[in-house]
């Protein structure tokens, strides 16, 4: 089956508006671990607007499962990851004025900087993934950089609706074949929800999911443990179907 990765980071959101310690994002990767996740997502921001350090370096001494450390390729936040060494990280850009994560990571046009920052987590022993949209170019440049895997960037398809939608899908679904070809796992996320996952996790090569804002906004009517439950339940039924 697909593996999931739930994002906790709008545990720490909700946290983070009253400067306190509840809702514990501990407490929250603990449920979701019960509840079968394969691993915990945490987007460390250079302006900690959510997830703190004290937060990974609490997350790296407690999870079960692997860590995903969403970070920017900047040097504080690089030294980090170097310090923590996460199972993975995934570089993606970061824009101060931004709500949510706007695109994916201009891959291509950063090619020697990105080449050292993944030599460098490597060397940590840490796998490196490239948060980019579905994009030939940028992909081939992942490649180069010697990433270990690719995450697609699915708000476009999350967005779009009727035709636009299934023009999107086709392009995931393309750029995941080229993936394939080049040895590259294929991973996504970005808006997929409850109701709109199941075409995506059809994509017979797609190796992981990475949910955050849907699980968490279902957990305040159902709970954390039944809204992981609900994103398995649609990845084992796309497993069931192919």
């Amino acid at each position: 089956m697909i593996e999931l990765g739930v994002n906790i980071d709008h545990v720490a959101t909700l946290r983070q508006a009253r400067r306190g310690v509840v809702p514990d994002v501990i407490a929250a990767a603990k449920i979701c671990e019960l509840a079968g996740v394969h691993q915990i997502t945490v987007h460390l921001r250079a302006d900690r607007r959510h997830i703190q350090d004290a937060d990974v370096y609490a997350l790296k001494e407690t999870l079960l499962v692997h860590m995903n450390l969403e970070m920017a390729a900047v040097p504080e936040v690089i030294r980090v990851a170097h310090d923590i060494k996460p199972y993975i990280v995934c570089l993606v850009p970061e824009n101060r004025e931004e709500v949510t994560t706007e695109g994916g990571l201009d891959v291509a046009g950063q090619v020697g900087k990105l080449t050292e920052v993944v030599q460098s987590m490597h060397e940590k022993g840490i796998k490196v993934s490239m948060f980019i949209d579905p994009e030939p170019g940028q992909i081939e440049a992942a490649a180069v950089i010697g990433a270990d895997a690719v995450e697609f960037h699915t708000g476009a398809y999350a967005n779009a609706a009727g035709d636009d939608a299934d023009g999107e899908l086709q392009r995931l679904w393309d750029c995941a074949e080229q993936l394939e070809k080049m040895n590259l796992y294929c991973h996504a996320g970005h808006g997929l929800t409850v109701r709109n996952l199941l075409p995506v996790a059809r994509i017979p090569n797609l190796r992981e999911v990475n949910i955050g804002h849907d699980i968490i906004a279902r957990a305040l009517f159902i709970g954390l443990d039944n809204a992981v439950k609900e994103i398995m339940g649609v990845l084992k039924e796309a497993d069931n179907v192919s």
